[in-house]
This record gives structure tokens, C-alpha cells and sequence, in this order.
């Protein structure tokens, strides 16, 4: 229970903002419309038991009349002056079904949409994203947690909550019927009126307890096998994204034996669920079909004896059973309740992970706006495991100055970067830069997103920013004027260009961009040396006021630089 309590609590964590954001009353008020047709489907269900007790109460009375009225418009009964016929009612339940369905849907894709934007929202904002990335948060796979996580929790909220709902008002409704058709029952002298709500109860009370027993193995069992399935999706995304560098190495032979170990994690749990779900359906299933014949089987002596009608019998039989159901939907839903508890742990431990890295936005060294240049004091920088990089280190750059900064690799160069680009939360010191000036960082590897060769090149400006000219001359300054041609045609551009044609499109985007701040990390690393020249030469005569920080182990680079620093004994000292 108190676990059960503590899945709500966080439940409701999570769709509050939701219930209570902008879109609040749209929100609820398609709730409410949601609501009331269920609960006119519950309503529904409680006239078809008293119209079958009319109806079958026709059939032993051989009464043609009123069986062909109920049938078709309506006719009086016992019970009611005038009974809908079944063509009636069956009507309004199919339309009020139809939408009860169909508005569940529409407020599911609101929420959904909303609970996605809120969550992207929150991982691209404040770098978050970044930040999960390089330090173990436990938030495996946010893609996953984003896009399936969110869809189960807003699908199990609305169908569990709905059907909860619907439950409790089915039992308060049939249970008053239920009662009128019991007889008392005398137990060791004491007379119990409404012995089969009772009977009812006792039975499902069991059947819960007995299903929470047998099946508690599997809110864990559903955790894990997200993190399975997540983990082997990701695995064949590697791949994807990787094939060029597996063919050469010919490693399809490990990269299939990662696969199979890590789809073998996916199927011996998957086989775990299995198994626990068989023992669960063994007893729902025999829970299920007891309790198909249990009410007639009580209520039948009443029935022989005289003291019933058939209609009554019938009426006794559905009304036990719609008791019987709600206050058994624990049992009925419990391997639901498994995958919604798993779902909200998920989506729990991502915003946890989310906030931690939100709270650490401030960590790291300092950035600050202040001077004409670049001004790096007191910098202290080191790993997530606390290995120590940079200790006490200095950097300024003046307006327009070229500055390369060397040092063997692991030095803490690249770090250095990271952390000049306001990334780096492990560390100290105070990193100021002019305001109102903008910088562009280029890493080795560049970024090309999904989309045109135009979104690429002018990335991370929309390309409605530059125009055809534009894009043409900065292509054909870096060496790519054959891409031209190509400038609309989507493609995966980060496998079809090479890694240096890749780093040529980066240098194009600066071009295009012309950064006050230009940082450059092994930027043309992947290129040869006489295109290494040509591309720093283009940057200088066409950026003259740009200030460009370069970080390479090519020694001929640093003609191309005013000043070169070197990484050395965790310092930065003038090489």
C-alpha cells in the first residue's frame, strides 16, 4: 500500500502542472465530457439489467406481446412504467461508447503533446541534455523516457483512472440492486440482510489479496525490461550510426555478439515476465470463470424453490457480476497497474535527473560579460572522477587575435574548450566575455542535423537566414561547390561527406555566420595539410575582426595564429 501510495504521489507530481498549466480549463473541460459518458455507460449498464429482467421474465411467461416491445421500442415492466425497447438503448450505448472512446483519444494526444513539449522542453533547456550525458544520473536512455514513457503514463493515466472510476461507480450503483435482491441469511443465530453483497465482497477481497501475492514480481520485472528494450534499441542505433568505421575494422562478428548479449537481456527477462504473468492469469483466469456461475449458483435455490423469478435470477446473476468485477478491477488490471507503476518510476527518475542538472547550471566556473576581450582567470578544471586537468590557468584573448593552444593529448584542451563554451560544470574559476558578441564553437566532429544540406550549412540559424547566394559562395570558398546542386535534397549528410568534407561544411558555416568569437577544437584535423592552410586563410582574410582560439597538434597551424599557448603541468603557459 504504501509503495501503491507513493506511485499516486509521484503520479500526480507529474500531471499537475498539466491540470492546473495554460490550458487548464480546455483540459478539464474535456475531462468532464469524458467523465459524464462513462458515467452514462454506467447508467446504461444498471437500465439493461432491470430491461433483462423484464425481457426474461417475458420469455417464461411465453408473453409474445411484451417480448417483441422490449425488443424494438419498449413496453412496461414490474419495475417501470414504461421499459426502452433494446434497440433503443443499444443505440445510445454504442453513440455514447463511440465518444466516450473517441474524446478520451483527443484528450490524450493534448496531454501527450503537452507532457512531450514540457519534458523536451526541460532537457534542451539549461543544457541539461549535456549534462546527463557526462555525468551518471541513472536517467538512462532520455529518448526512450521521452517518447514511449510518455505515451504509456498518459495512456495508463486516462484508461486506469477511467476505468477506477468507473468501477467504484458500477459498485455503488449495482451493489443497491444487488441488496434489494438478497434475501437475509442467518449465521450462528445472527441474521445478515444483503447476504450476497457479502458474498461479493468476501470473494473479491480474497481474489485481491491472492492476486497481490502472486504478482508482485512484476512492477520490477516491468521496470527492467524498458531499460532492456531501451538499451538494445540504442545498441542498433550505434551501429547505424557507425558502419562505415565497423566495415573497415570487419568487426560485424563482436558488434553481432554485443547484439545478442544485449537481446538476450531483452528475452531472459521478457521470459521472467512470462512466467510471472502465467502464474498471475492462472488464478485470474479460474478467479474469472468461478465467479461466472457463483451468483447463479447462490441465487439458485431461491429460483427452484419458487421464491424467484427467472428474470429475477438473471437480474441477481449480472448484478453480482457487475459488483463482483468492480470490486475486483485490482485483480483484473493488476498486470497494467505493474507496467503504469514501472512507467511512473521512469518518467520520475528523468525529471529527478533533470532537476539535478538543472540545480548545477551555476556549477563550474563563472560566466560573466564584462571587457572588450576574452579574460579566463583562476581556472581549475578536472573529470567527473575528479582527475585534475587545469589548475590555476589564465587565457585572455584580445578582440580580433588568433590564439592556438597545444599540449599532448589528455591534457585537458578539449575540456578547456568545453568549459570556455559555458559547458563544463566540473571546476572553478571566471570565464568573462565581451556582451552583446557572438561566439561560434566548432568540434571536431560537427554537428549535422537531420533535414536538407541548406539546414546543415546554416545551422544553427533557420536557412531562411541566408540566401541562395549566400550559401553557394560559402560552399565554393571551402571546396564543396559540386554540393551546390544538392543544397535541397534531404539526406543522412553526416555519413554520405567524409569527415573532412564535414569539417569544410563547419568552416562554411562560419563564413556565413561571421562570429565575433571563433573556437575551433581539431577542427581541421580530418582535412590534408594543404587544405588545412587554405581553410585558416580563408578565416583570416575573411573574418579580420573575428578573435579565433584554435586548439590542434599540427605544428603548421600555428602560422596561422598570433600566439601560441601550451597545456603544461595543468597550466597555460605562453609556448
Amino acid at each position: 500500500m504504501r509503495h501503491t501510495l507513493a506511485a499516486l504521489g509521484d503520479a500526480w507530481a507529474l500531471s499537475r502542472p498539466f491540470w492546473n498549466g495554460e490550458h487548464r480549463w480546455a483540459a478539464r473541460g474535456l475531462l468532464a465530457v469524458v467523465v459524464v459518458l462513462n458515467l452514462a455507460l454506467v447508467a446504461m449498464n444498471v437500465i439493461l439489467t432491470y430491461w433483462q429482467r423484464g425481457f426474461y421474465n417475458t420469455l417464461e411467461t411465453k408473453d409474445w406481446e411484451s417480448f417483441i416491445h422490449l425488443l424494438l421500442l419498449g413496453a412496461p415492466t414490474d419495475d417501470f412504467a414504461f421499459m426502452p425497447g433494446f434497440s433503443i438503448i443499444a443505440t445510445l450505448y454504442i453513440l455514447v461508447a463511440v465518444y466516450a472512446l473517441y474524446l478520451k483519444q483527443a484528450l490524450q494526444i493534448r496531454w501527450r503533446t503537452w507532457l512531450t513539449n514540457d519534458l523536451l522542453r526541460r532537457w534542451m533547456g539549461h543544457r541539461a541534455y549535456y549534462r546527463l550525458s557526462i555525468r551518471d544520473s541513472g536517467a538512462d536512455n532520455p529518448d526512450q523516457r521521452i517518447s514511449d514513457d510518455a505515451r504509456l503514463f498518459v495512456e495508463s493515466n486516462l484508461t486506469l483512472g477511467l476505468g477506477l472510476m468507473r468501477a467504484v461507480v458500477t459498485l455503488l450503483s449495482f451493489i443497491v440492486v444487488l441488496w434489494n435482491l438478497s434475501d437475509g441469511i442467518t449465521v450462528f443465530g445472527v441474521q445478515i440482510p444483503g447476504y450476497l453483497v457479502w458474498v461479493a465482497l468476501a470473494y473479491s477481497l480474497i481474489g485481491t489479496w491472492i492476486t497481490h501475492l502472486i504478482g508482485r514480481k512484476l512492477i520490477p520485472l516491468n521496470f527492467l525490461q524498458e531499460k532492456v528494450e531501451a538499451d538494445f534499441r540504442y545498441a542498433l542505433v550505434r551501429v547505424r550510426e557507425n558502419v562505415e568505421g565497423i566495415a573497415l575494422y570487419r568487426g560485424e562478428d563482436e558488434e553481432r555478439r554485443g547484439l545478442y548479449d544485449r537481446f538476450g537481456a531483452v528475452i531472459g527477462n521478457w521470459r521472467a515476465i512470462m512466467t510471472a504473468t502465467k502464474h498471475v492469469s492462472f488464478f485470474t483466469a479460474g478467479f474469472s470463470q468461478v465467479a461466472s456461475i457463483f451468483p447463479l449458483v447462490v441465487a439458485a435455490p431461491n429460483f427452484f424453490a419458487g421464491r424467484i423469478p427467472l428474470g429475477a435470477l438473471i437480474q441477481t446473476s449480472s448484478a453480482f457480476g457487475s459488483v463482483q468485477e468492480s470490486l475486483s478491477w485490482f485483480v483484473s488490471n493488476y498486470t497494467d497497474l505493474a507496467a503504469w507503476r514501472a512507467t511512473v518510476q521512469r518518467l520520475t527518475g528523468f525529471e529527478a535527473a533533470i532537476a539535478e542538472a538543472e540545480a548545477t547550471v551555476h556549477s563550474g566556473p563563472s560566466m560573466a560579460t564584462a571587457g572588450a576581450g576574452l579574460e579566463a582567470t583562476a581556472l581549475e578544471l578536472h573529470l567527473p572522477d575528479g582527475r585534475e586537468l587545469l589548475k590555476d590557468a589564465a587565457l585572455s584573448v584580445a578582440p580580433g587575435e588568433a590564439v592556438l593552444v597545444t599540449g599532448p593529448s589528455g591534457s585537458g584542451k578539449s575540456t578547456l574548450f568545453r568549459a570556455l563554451a559555458g559547458l563544463w560544470p566540473f571546476g572553478s574559476g571566471r570565464i568573462a566575455v565581451p556582451e552583446g558578441k557572438p561566439a561560434l564553437f566548432l568540434p571536431q566532429r560537427p554537428y549535422l542535423p537531420i533535414g536538407t544540406l541548406r539546414r546543415s550549412l546554416a545551422y544553427p540559424a533557420a536557412a531562411a537566414e541566408f540566401d541562395d547566394t549566400a550559401l553557394r559562395n560559402a560552399l565554393t570558398d571551402v571546396g564543396l561547390g559540386r554540393l551546390i546542386p544538392q543544397l535541397d535534397i534531404t539526406a543522412a549528410w553526416d555519413r554520405v561527406l567524409s569527415g573532412g568534407e564535414q569539417q569544410r561544411l563547419a568552416v562554411a558555416r562560419a563564413l556565413l555566420h561571421r562570429p565575433a568569437w571563433l573556437f575551433l577544437d581539431e577542427a581541421t584535423a580530418s582535412v590534408d595539410a594543404e587544405a588545412e592552410q587554405h581553410l585558416y586563410t580563408l578565416l583570416r582574410e575573411r573574418l579580420p575582426g573575428t578573435a579565433i582560439v584554435s586548439i590542434a597538434h599540427r605544428p603548421a597551424v600555428a602560422a596561422y595564429h598570433d600566439r601560441v599557448v601550451r597545456v603544461e603541468g595543468h597550466r597555460l603557459v605562453p609556448a
